[in-house]
């Protein structure tokens, strides 16, 4: 399996586990300000990146390029600023709107870059063969 890929899995996991933290934690506070947040871990974090995940290891030409790197750190910086400035936003903290706006653009790069490893050709560095 690609590298990026198993990147991809690792980081989806962990935001399974904060999104379901966040869950359990609205549930016995019977709190559910930070729906959005919650929503937004599970939704961006854990479902979006565990399928770019899988669309690397499918595409394992795709994965090599230095494109998916930089799309795995743009996108993931953006949900990773996003899902905390959005919490703390929905409990009560409105001056971090502007970081969740921020933080929405830098995701919404992230998936820009995605759509054009998708849309792109199967060009990669490959390794010269001998010739006889």
């Amino acid at each position: 399996m690609p590298r990026i890929a198993k990147l991809y899995f690792r980081t989806a996991i962990i935001f399974l586990i904060i999104g379901i933290a966040m869950g359990l934690n609205m549930a016995i506070s019977q709190d559910h300000s930070a729906i959005g947040a919650h929503a937004h871990c599970n939704l961006l974090g854990w479902v979006t990146m565990a399928i770019f995940g899988g669309y690397h290891a499918l595409n394992p030409t795709k994965a090599e390029r230095r494109i998916a790197i930089i799309q795995y750190v743009v996108y993931t910086a953006g949900v990773a600023l996003m899902v905390p400035a959005l919490y703390l936003m929905l409990t009560g903290n409105p001056e971090m709107e502007p970081v969740v706006g921020i933080a929405s653009l830098i995701t919404f790069a992230g998936v820009l870059l995605f759509a054009v490893i998708i849309f792109s050709g199967e060009t990669a560095a490959r390794p010269a063969t001998a010739t006889q």
